[in-house]
């Protein structure tokens, strides 16, 4: 028995779906982006140990136009929201991955929730953005 997946070529190997691989790679999204995530954090962290800034003082508000030379300085805010951007993409890029999937394989409801997914998840970030301006 081969734990309910079809009968695979004749060397005995069984195919591996084409969702099973998508979820596959889309865990590895998760703890690839999770790790990267708290690494950065851990960084930013450190750094503003090193240099004697407390994490109650508060911090610059988000600027995604400075954010490069910021952390090109090292600042460790920029570590920081580095880190936090990752924190963020890592479900986004997973519906992305799922999205992909599911189109590939003619599921379009699913393809349609992924879809509405990321619409809400667009209409949240431009209010959110909105509001802040």
């Amino acid at each position: 028995m081969n734990g309910g997946v079809g009968v695979g070529p004749a060397d005995g190997a069984t195919p591996v779906s084409d969702t099973f691989a998508a979820e596959r790679q889309a865990g590895r999204l998760l703890i690839g982006l999770t790790y990267l995530s708290v690494g950065l954090l851990a960084i930013g962290v450190g750094l503003m140990i090193v240099r004697g800034i407390s994490p109650l003082a508060g911090g610059p508000a988000f600027d995604l136009a400075a954010l490069p030379s910021i952390v090109t300085g090292l600042e460790p805010a920029g570590i920081i929201w580095l880190g936090l951007l990752a924190v963020i993409a890592a479900p986004i890029g997973r519906v992305i991955v799922s999205g992909v999937s599911y189109a590939r394989s003619g599921d379009r409801l699913m393809l349609a929730v992924s879809l509405a997914i990321l619409v809400v998840i667009v209409v949240a970030v431009a209010t959110a953005v909105e509001t802040a301006v």
